[in-house]
């Protein structure tokens, strides 16, 4: 059956049934499409794994390193083309979730955990909803920068040439918000004027030579190259944790504009695979997995409810980072949905003009030689993550 007759098969909101009855229809289509999911993000190369054990399907893991937009454009491509590798399921950043679903690129189901996905993170009409957050910081390589920026205004200071990097291009919800954070930051928390005066910050970041216009990634972190990253919390957590012994990595939450940023599933209304892809949103959604997502530095969207029902072990406790107010810092800020989409487009459309210089995807480099060339564990480079 082609995707197009599939997805006209499903009433306009699908709702869960037995999942032994939705694994039994997913183990007939044999496999699922995923997207844009790094093996070092969150967890996920885990999760892919025990996914394909406990329900013995194929995952092909399709362009690991695009950004939201392009997983987008992923949909559109299979739209227009029906020998173009379609995938089932997306994991985007908010903003992007609504502009797909208005594009009729989605189609709707509701998980069996649906009640306890907070309103403000889903879709009222189930085509989107959240998965996990975490919140932008600042990734240090303390094998050399000597002096810890501690928040936005200090990476303009001159001892950080060459040196501050994006964990994405202008199209990924990484970037999209880290301009909003430096922005909300300079504006003194006005959320109105965030997106331009990020921009402005920017601008006279690249104008003073402290940014680095390549996509901050592993292998440039670690030999020096990008050593200021503007990142997610997992990520940069997840560097420390793999670099411990060999690489000194401070993580440091700014003192002013703690952004947070949800990201959020959908299903594919190409999808080619929509039982598998409907099972894959029942185990993300499970008690198992959010789990595993909090495993990997990432705080899942029903962390709420499983700390209410005593379902976090205590070793996993301590994934659990405290509030602002508890570390003296303020409390982490949410964009709206408005306010990302605005952001998303002026940014999008306006980075060019005002900071006036590409990011690009340089190939990678090894380690120099001398007292930097001890075995790193390696990441999957990450060139343009969500």
């Amino acid at each position: 059956m082609s995707s197009g007759l599939a997805t006209l098969a499903y009433p306009a909101i699908a709702f869960a049934g037995p999942i032994d009855d939705l694994a039994a229809a997913a183990k007939v289509e044999g496999e699922l499409n995923v997207i844009a999911l790094p093996r070092d993000w969150c967890g996920y190369g885990g999760i892919i794994d025990d996914f394909k054990i406990k329900y013995g399907l194929r995952v092909n893991e399709l362009k690991p390193q695009i950004s939201s937009e392009e997983e987008i454009d992923a949909i559109r491509a299979a739209r227009d083309n029906a020998t173009t590798p379609a995938p089932d399921v997306i994991d985007v950043g908010l903003s992007f979730g609504p502009a797909a679903k208005r594009e009729g690129l989605l189609q709707p189901y509701k998980v069996r955990a649906w009640d306890s996905i907070p309103s403000a993170a889903k879709d009222a009409e189930a085509y989107w909803y959240g998965d996990y957050y975490g919140t932008l910081v600042f990734e240090v390589n303390a094998n050399f920068v000597s002096k810890m920026p501690r928040d936005w205004a200090d990476l303009l200071a001159p001892e950080y040439r060459n040196s501050v990097a994006l964990g994405g291009n202008p199209s990924s919800n990484q970037a999209v918000l880290t301009v909003f954070a430096a922005g909300l930051s300079t504006s003194g928390g006005n959320a109105e004027t965030a997106t331009e005066r990020g921009l402005d910050f920017f601008s006279e970041l690249h104008r003073k030579g402290n940014f680095v216009p390549v996509v901050g990634r592993f292998d440039a972190f670690v030999d020096g190259r990008t050593p200021i990253m503007v990142r997610w919390d997992y990520l940069a957590l997840g560097d420390r944790d793999s670099l411990a012994g060999k690489i000194r990595v401070e993580v440091i939450r700014p003192q002013t504009a703690v952004v947070a940023g949800v990201y959020v599933q959908g299903i594919s209304a190409l999808a080619p695979h929509p039982n598998a892809a409907r099972l894959w949103m029942e185990y993300l959604y499970s008690d198992e997995t959010q789990l595993a997502w909090l495993k990997g530095n990432c705080q899942p969207i029903r962390l709420a409810g499983l700390l209410h029902d005593d379902k976090v072990p205590a070793d996993l406790r301590k994934g659990i980072r405290p509030s602002g107010r508890d570390r003296g810092n303020p409390e982490p800020f949410f964009p709206t949905l408005e306010q990302q989409e605005k952001a998303r487009d002026t940014i999008m459309n306006g980075w060019g003009s005002i900071v006036g210089v590409d990011i690009e995807c340089v190939p990678e480099e090894p380690a120099p030689l001398g007292p930097m060339s001890f075995n790193i564990p390696k990441a999957a480079p990450m060139c343009l993550p969500q």
